[in-house]
């Protein structure tokens, strides 16, 4: 996957990132900010590795949680946006107020995630991703059950 690298390259801190971390570079804070750092990843549609629409790529080590019935979500290709994307588009910010992000993420974020990307792999239309891509878009919140 192609990215803006807006974190320092080495650093000893968590897989989860939060919103006003020091490993996050001025300009980082400023791509992510405005959500610029997904464009590199427009290449990665292009040549498709990725879709518009699809589970995010989870950090190393995350796909590797997944049992059952879950690892179908392996199935669909990545996306720029998708159904958690837009539930979690403040991500960064709800870790910041959690007292251990990690736990936090692992515990709450990640199993709601690939619950809502299951449900996004029984639902999958093209109707339903039009309907991702506009909510994105307009940075509004998608109900699960459309």
């Amino acid at each position: 996957m192609y990215k803006f690298r807006t974190m320092q390259k080495h650093h000893n801190g968590s897989s989860v990132s939060v919103k006003g971390e020091s490993r996050i570079t001025p300009l980082g804070a400023f791509l992510r900010k405005w959500k610029l750092d997904e464009l590199p990843e427009l290449w990665n549609v292009w040549i498709g590795d990725m879709s518009f629409v699809g589970p995010r790529p989870d950090v190393p080590g995350y796909a590797d949680l997944l049992e059952g019935e879950n690892r179908k979500i392996l199935l669909l290709r990545p996306g720029i946006t998708g159904p958690a994307s837009l539930k979690y588009r403040n991500e960064e910010e709800l870790l910041a107020n959690q007292e251990n992000p990690q736990k936090y993420n692992d515990e709450v974020i990640f199993p709601d995630k690939v619950r809502i990307n299951l449900h996004y792999y029984y639902h999958q239309s093209f109707a339903l991703d039009i309907k991702i891509i506009i909510f994105t878009l307009l940075g509004k919140e998608l109900k699960e059950n459309c």
